[in-house]
């Protein structure tokens, strides 16, 4: 089944559908919930899953990178994967989509980690038997974060830890091709500390400009009414660098199963930085695949290059599931 995106168009990532038709297209269900987190901020979440009588085979935990949300080009892949009998959730992070904050600003990642941990939880809780395995699917900035929630596993804070994380486009490093010129990289702790939230950051061209391949597909990336595209913040900025220097230190504690999925000619998150992670990486069960030629947003390809790497998801993804299910009945005919 082809991915939904091809369904698409220049203003609408249900192409000519309601959104309810769309879903009832691909048997899926959708529902939608604010939460109040410890901050008192109003974050949106929404979750997709197949429709009976089909039982899903596993959980998908879904983190949108950096200006993004979960109701644009990530719900799409959401729909893929809920369509291939995973249950599907998404938060929008704070500044983010329908979420309360300002928009675009995330002058620490710790309290973003703990939001998406306290929501995953609880949907797994609510929504999926304890037994189902569970995976994160990451973007960019998302793929961080992703990362810095399986750091936290064994930690009461996580209440089962993720079986597996996909990794797309991950934001390890900044691209050199992407950063602010010199000196302005050097004076962000000042600008930072000065005026946190000034848009005062180049960047060597716009996001979508040098993320989609696809010229239809950057259209409707920048159509979503809540995407900002104004230069990033000075202390999101430093926030950003920080991060990925953070994660960089802390390689070989990455234990987690996970696929690596990146562009080779991404210009926005490195290249060199995932291969680093993923040589360094403690992980028993890892994979890495690079595609040559492709941009940083792997869904903003041609339809061909979209079906190549997406297949790949799911044939890993799936083929987890149906090894966790396997153990489990095997434990359960020994008991």
């Amino acid at each position: 089944m082809k991915h939904p995106v091809a369904e698409a168009n220049e203003v609408s990532p249900f192409g000519s559908l309601s959104p309810d038709e769309f879903y009832y297209r691909h048997s899926v269900s959708h529902g939608s919930e604010f939460i109040t987190n410890s901050r008192g901020l109003k974050l949106f979440t929404q979750w997709w899953t197949p429709l009976p009588p089909s039982n899903p085979i596993g959980v998908v935990c879904v983190v949108h990178g950096f200006t993004g949300e979960s109701s644009w080009f990530v719900q799409l892949t959401a729909v893929h994967f809920a369509k291939h009998g995973f249950s599907v959730c998404a938060i929008d992070h704070q500044g983010h989509g329908f979420s309360d904050g300002l928009v675009a600003h995330i002058p620490d990642i710790n309290p973003v980690v703990d939001d998406c941990i306290a929501f995953f939880d609880s949907f797994r809780r609510r929504h999926a038997p304890p037994y189902l395995p569970s995976f994160l699917y990451a973007e960019s900035l998302g793929g961080a974060i992703a990362l810095l929630i399986t750091l936290r596993q064994g930690n009461s804070a996580l209440n089962k830890p993720f079986d597996g994380v996909v990794l797309n486009g991950a934001m390890c490093g900044i691209s050199a091709k992407f950063k602010p010129p010199w000196p302005l990289e050097h004076l962000l702790d000042i600008a930072a500390f000065l005026i946190p939230t000034w848009r005062v950051v180049p960047t060597r061209g716009s996001i979508p400009e040098v993320s989609f391949k696809m010229e239809w597909k950057r259209k409707l990336a920048v159509a979503s009414p809540r995407r900002p595209l104004g230069r990033p913040r000075a202390a999101t900025a430093r926030e950003l660098v920080r991060v990925c220097g953070d994660l960089q230190r802390r390689f070989e504690e990455v234990k987690v199963p996970f696929l690596i999925i990146h562009g080779g000619g991404d210009v926005v998150c490195d290249l060199a930085c995932v291969e680093d992670l993923y040589r360094r990486a403690s992980s028993e069960d890892k994979t890495l695949n690079v595609y040559p030629g492709m941009w940083h947003q792997l869904v903003g390809e041609p339809e061909e290059n979209v079906e190549q790497v997406f297949s790949d998801v799911l044939e890993w993804l799936t083929t987890r599931a149906e090894r966790a299910a396997e153990k489990k009945a095997a434990e359960d005919g020994g008991a």
